[in-house]
């Protein structure tokens, strides 16, 4: 198996080769949907008058809620709090009302804006501070994680300290939109195009919403430009109008949003606002950690639940706490509902308690890699985390170090800390943080797979999984498992679009568990496969199994040797089966959400990066001069794009951290709803060094796929070490004696209040 295999369709991306839903042939007679959405944040509908839309060039039909044939429900926890079209209450500014379908994708659009809607106004709740001072119901049950005798180790400590953070929101902008193609057939029959992470649940919303057998629905997906988390649940909504449309009008009807309506009707990563109070020792060892997490989670409940719990999973990080005290706090807001984005609450978790070290350090006057490293968790003792998982393949201490060294960390922040005594313009930080991340989903049912494997006449193979292929490689590691399993060239193998009619009930592609899952279920498949193969040729050559080798597309039997396209034409005149499904469920895991207590993870992925910025302390700009990652893939199934992934998600989440900013106005309307008022990071942004290295040494302990590990979500947190080397800067101010309490995103607006605020305290 190939470690640098290029993507499977890195060149069609390139090119504009590689079709996406929009670039399809569209069957004669295709219409085309268009949202009507709310203009208010809450509010009753006193009078919806559509008689300009309906008579409007090009109309065919409009759907509302009356149009519904089942339930008008697509909330993925099935809470009945998120309908496809409100009827009479509105509860977040750019909540659907209606559908246009007409002839043309602009007539639908040009008719859409034509309705006059006359609202009730009624209080918004938008900010989690608001929520909380009016006694905002929850979305979800809250988690409490409790570990210890928090309030007697908190008395008892020799030093403590409290603080709260506001961590940001974060916008998916996956470069392909939200999109649905929905074709109708004879009797119930669909079939949907569909831009999603989850088509299963596609399938079932639609079919519930239609009233119709989970078969009828078929959901097809080539692949997706790019989803982050925002298409796990979020493109049920444009499926579900497309196929509602396609039933009433018998044709196929298209429904493309555009960005600045996706951006509008799509939730994002969940902000939040964090307490804390916390024990230490005078070395800084972490006695006692108390917290509480506040999220904005939006007017339905949506993945909220078990989004705040993981959240919570993550709030250790890689530290242990003898005695721990965690609280989700999911509230309700008048805003769009938050959804899964890369990390699922992990990132904020993790960031929690980088800040609470970070408070340590500057309280204690030591650096805040001291801090990390002496609150480690421990190998044999100290290994116990929150949720009572024991950890049993701890690698941290091992990678940093090893970091630390190649990077020349403590060289570098001396000679910054020079720097910064002799600048007043420019400042510079340093900062060393690392991850520890759980692989699996805690909805323990979603950890299985399945997958279908077909041997052709001519020895060519077709693999049908139900993963999605979103940009990041999945495809072509199923193909190499496939290919190394059967000992024949990558070339022989072809994945097709992953399709509900091929593969049922399969998991959304989230959790960082796509290659884990599929590549197992893929790979029993294969095993089956050549069991039989191998039974064949002992029959009909007379030899015994241990002389039997599949390799570099031949087959080896003692001494003779066959071209595996030979050897699977004898066994297809011999009726042997060459097609199997396989499956696999992930062991050893569970979790009593009740007690708080679980094996939740199948195991951990670890990594840690160095980050060296700089601050224009005029503007308040910063930017990344050098970034150095060691990260932990296990045995790499692909380094190429490991390697990928890795740079691609530190990218993602330094966006998140300093210059991506979610916001809405007091009425509740999104301000940040374009690319000309939401920026993410750009080429330009990119490190200037920026040094990826894979932990080669490592090999999952857990029975993975090839002793790999996930590498989709972890990678996004190494960025965290960004906002905290802009904090050492601004720390600068002040000698490094007062902790900057730096807020996200670290825009350069916030860096210079919290630099006026940082002297004002100095001077009083």
């Amino acid at each position: 198996m190939s470690k640098n295999t290029p993507h499977d369709s890195a060149k069609k991306h390139v090119t504009g080769e590689a079709i996406f839903i929009d670039d399809m042939v569209e069957p004669n007679g295709t219409l085309h949907a268009y949202l009507g959405l709310s203009e208010i944040a809450h509010g009753e509908i006193e009078k919806l008058d559509l008689s300009k839309v309906k008579a409007a060039d090009g109309v065919v039909c409009i759907l509302s809620a009356k149009d519904i044939i089942g339930e008008n429900d697509i909330s993925p926890m099935h809470l009945h709090d998120e309908p496809v079209f409100t009827e009479k209450l509105v509860e977040f500014y750019g909540q659907v009302i209606f559908a246009v379908v007409a002839k043309t994708r602009q007539a639908a659009k040009k008719a859409a804006l034509l309705a006059k809607i006359k609202y009730k106004k009624l209080p918004v709740k938008v900010d989690i501070a608001t929520a909380l001072e009016e006694g905002a119901e929850q979305v979800a049950k809250p988690l409490h994680l409790k570990r210890g005798d928090v309030v007697t180790a908190l008395k008892n400590s020799k030093n403590q300290l409290d603080g709260s953070m506001q961590i940001g929101g974060q916008e998916h902008f996956y470069l392909e939109g939200q999109i649905a193609f929905a074709i109708p057939s004879e009797d119930d029959e669909i079939t949907i195009h569909s831009s999603t992470q989850h088509p299963s649940e596609v399938q079932q919303m639609v079919a519930n919403v239609l009233d119709v057998p989970i078969n009828a629905i078929n959901v097809k997906v080539r692949r997706v430009g790019g989803a982050f988390g925002g298409k796990e649940t979020q493109s049920n909504l444009f499926a579900i109008v497309a196929a509602l449309a396609a039933k009433k009008t018998g044709r196929a009807v298209k429904l493309r949003p555009d960005r600045e309506d996706d951006m509008k009707i799509t939730g994002k990563r969940h902000d939040f606002l964090l307490d804390y109070e916390v024990g230490f020792d005078n070395e800084g060892r972490i006695k006692a950690m108390e917290a509480n997490f506040a999220a904005r989670c939006g007017f339905s409940a949506d993945l909220s639940g078990p989004i705040t719990d993981r959240t919570l999973f993550h709030a250790d990080n890689c530290y242990y706490y003898p005695a721990a005290s965690l609280t989700s706090q999911p509230l309700k807001t008048n805003t769009v509902s938050n959804t899964a984005f890369r990390g699922f609450g992990g990132p904020q978790g993790m960031l929690a308690s980088e800040r609470i070290i970070e408070e340590i350090a500057y309280s204690l006057g030591k650096d805040p890699l001291e801090i990390r490293k002496i609150n480690f968790y421990g190998i044999d003792e100290k290994n116990t985390t929150p949720y009572h998982q024991v950890i049993k393949d701890n690698i941290i201490a091992r990678l940093v170090d090893e970091l630390e060294a190649s990077s020349s960390y403590q060289n570098r922040r001396k000679q910054i800390i020079n720097f910064n005594k002799s600048n007043k313009y420019t400042r510079k930080g340093i900062a060393l943080t690392p991850v520890k991340f759980g692989i699996s989903f805690t909805a323990t049912w979603y950890n299985q797979a399945g997958a279908l494997v077909h041997v052709y006449r001519d020895g060519s193979i077709m693999i049908n999984h139900g993963g999605i292929e979103m940009g990041q490689g999945l495809h072509t590691k199923i193909a190499q498992i496939v290919a190394s399993g059967f000992g024949v060239d990558l070339s022989e193998v072809k994945i097709t679009a992953t399709s509900t009619d091929k593969v049922p009930n399969t998991s959304a592609t989230a959790a960082s568990s796509g290659a884990d899952l599929n590549g197992m279920a893929a790979l029993d498949a294969v095993s089956k496969i050549k069991q039989r193969l191998i039974a064949f040729i002992i029959e009909k050559f007379n030899c015994k199994a241990e002389q039997i080798i599949f390799a570099n597309g031949k087959v080896k039997i003692g001494k003779e040797k066959l071209n595996f396209a030979q050897l699977i034409e004898m066994a297809y005149l011999a009726r042997v089966q060459l097609s199997d499904t396989g499956f696999y469920k992930t062991p050893n895991i569970h979790w009593d959400r009740e007690k708080g207590k679980g094996n939740p993870f199948f195991y951990f992925s670890y990594g840690a990066a160095v980050s060296e910025v700089s601050i224009d302390m005029l503007t308040g700009q910063s930017k990344v001069s050098q970034v150095d990652i060691l990260h932990d893939v296990g045995n790499s199934l692909n380094e190429a794009l490991d390697i990928g992934q890795i740079e691609g998600g530190f990218v993602q989440g330094m966006g998140w951290l300093t210059s991506e900013e979610v916001a809405w106005n007091e009425e509740g309307k999104l301000s940040t709803f374009s690319p000309s008022t939401y920026k993410i990071p750009l080429a330009s942004d990119v490190p200037e060094i920026f040094n990826v290295k894979l932990a080669n040494w490592s090999k999952n302990p857990a029975n993975t796929i090839k002793r790999s590990k996930a590498v989709g979500e972890p990678p996004l947190m190494l960025a965290i070490s960004i906002l905290e080397a802009i904090s050492m800067a601004v720390a600068s101010v002040a000698d490094y004696k007062i902790c900057p309490q730096l807020n996200t995103p670290a825009t350069p607006e916030n860096i210079l209040m919290t630099i006026e605020r940082l002297k004002n305290e100095i001077q009083n």
